[in-house]
């Protein structure tokens, strides 16, 4: 064995690496497209292939849950020192859909290692990340001399985040009591660059909803009519531009109430980063940047709330014109959300805002279409750090923070299980998520595996007020 444990952990870790992508590689053969009923066997089968590999891989308890859609994995391996932190990895086996048509070069469910890369769907999202946790779990076991882990490891792998987590936070609750731990780490998640290793410190929340106005009974004629009555669309469009105000912040009374503000520092932090503006805007398929005042193209994505209309529509469509007054339009509307900020207290003031600044002679309908609440840890949390710390030790260098703009079923974690959320990912945006020949950096892939395997002992020897034996 190698003299440090960094050196061990990196010998295990090439010792075994090509009988973990091969595994890695069968796994993203199976189809396990979430969405497509037609492939719910093969979500299935991807679960028990899962909760083989745990088993083979150390864990006591491997099990499939069951939920009213598709299987959920659970796994669970005790330290058997007492007090030890407990920790519950998350991640999903499900993947979006893939066919060759789409524009992929080779065949989305047959990997290809090419440069260095493994081309499959999942190969990033996610199963490649929820893979990695098998790999460094050993390589921990092997530079530590440890029979179990130094922390009471837990993950819990689920099978619908490709649309939406439906069944989710239901199955969360069901088991509960199984799920307990003192902090969650999510590797469903990315990093800056391959030069500049990141973790994510939060995710944004999401309402949403959709206007539907009624003016006249049906189309009526704009010229014997119109200026006499109230026409939706013209409504439509009211509220669409009431949205926000001169220097574009929401302007719905109480929608920015208890919000988290962002820190000095961690706008200091995202300043470091190596942002390049008009890249980032030609990567967003734009002209120019635009958003609240007082605040920077990063802190408006990651750390601040947004209103934006998603679609509006009413009136004849058809080519060429025709002089009518509708008789309905519709306005869909969604509003991500940062931390802070209550999720039912939102939908209320939207509610009470929009009912307030319709005319007499339109009748709406306001229907929200579910919620996802907003995540954030703070940057000096003990356990974020220790996150930090073992990516640091696996890349080499400082790591730095980011947040991110999306939203998902982090939130339910926290909600549910009352823990701190930790963000542990290794993908890149060249990866290409969702896209044609979606890849994973096989080299990053392994720095998640060291990542990992540093960790729980950094978690189990480092400042552990957080967690439950604390207290």
């Amino acid at each position: 064995m190698s003299d440090t444990p960094d050196s061990a952990v990196r010998a295990y870790i090439q010792q075994h690496r090509a009988a973990f992508l091969d595994d890695l590689a069968e796994w993203l053969r199976i189809p396990s497209v979430s969405a497509d009923p037609g492939h719910a066997d093969d979500v299935r089968r991807s679960a028990d292939w899962l909760a083989d590999r745990l088993r083979a891989t150390g864990f006591p308890v491997a099990e499939v849950w069951e939920t009213a859609g598709a299987p959920a994995v659970f796994a669970e391996w005790p330290s058997g020192d007492e007090g030890a932190p407990t920790v519950l990895v998350y991640g999903h086996h499900d993947v979006q859909p893939a066919a060759r048509e789409d524009g992929w070069h080779t065949e989305p469910f047959e990997p290809v290692v090419k440069d260095g890369r493994m081309y499959a769907r999942g190969a990033a999202d996610d199963k490649g990340q929820v893979f990695f946790h098998t790999l460094g779990v050993r390589a921990h076991l092997a530079a530590t001399g440890r029979t179990a882990p130094a922390v009471n490891l837990k993950l819990i792998i689920e099978g619908e985040e490709e649309f939406g987590s439906p069944n989710f936070p239901d199955l969360l609750r069901a088991h509960a009591d199984r799920l307990a731990c003192d902090a969650v780490i999510v590797s469903d998640t990315g990093m800056w660059a391959e030069d500049t290793p990141t973790v994510c410190t939060g995710l944004r929340g999401l309402v949403e909803c959709q206007v539907d106005l009624y003016g006249p009974d049906q189309d009526i004629h704009s010229g014997a009519f119109g200026g006499a009555v109230p026409n939706p669309a013209t409504e439509a469009a009211r509220l669409a531009a009431a949205l926000h105000d001169g220097d574009r912040r929401v302007a719905i009374p109480g929608f920015y109430d208890g919000i988290v503000e962002l820190t000095d520092r961690e706008r200091e932090l995202f300043a470091e980063l190596p942002f390049d503006e008009k890249r980032w805007t030609r990567g967003a398929h734009s002209h120019a940047t635009l958003g609240e005042a007082g605040y920077s193209t990063l802190e408006r994505v990651w750390a601040r709330p947004t209103a934006e209309v998603n679609g509006i529509s009413g009136g004849y469509q058809g080519p060429g014109g025709k002089t009518i007054v509708p008789s309905s339009a519709q306005l869909k509307l969604s509003f991500r959300l940062v931390a802070g900020q209550d999720t039912d207290r939102v939908q209320e003031a939207v509610r009470e805002w929009i009912a307030g600044r319709l005319p007499a002679g339109i009748r709406h309908e306001l229907t929200f279409t579910g919620a996802t609440r907003p995540c954030l840890t703070p940057l000096d949390h003990p356990a974020l750090q220790a996150v930090a710390r073992a990516m640091g030790r696996a890349f080499g260098q400082q790591v730095r923070f980011t947040r991110e703009g999306g939203s998902g079923p982090a939130a339910d974690l926290q909600d549910v299980l009352g823990v701190p959320v930790l963000f542990l990912g290794i993908s890149v945006p060249s990866d290409g998520w969702h896209a044609p020949n979606e890849k994973v950096e096989l080299d990053l892939l392994m720095k998640g595996v060291e990542t990992a395997a540093h960790l729980w002992d950094d978690l189990a020897t480092g400042d552990t007020s957080w967690t439950r034996r604390a207290h």
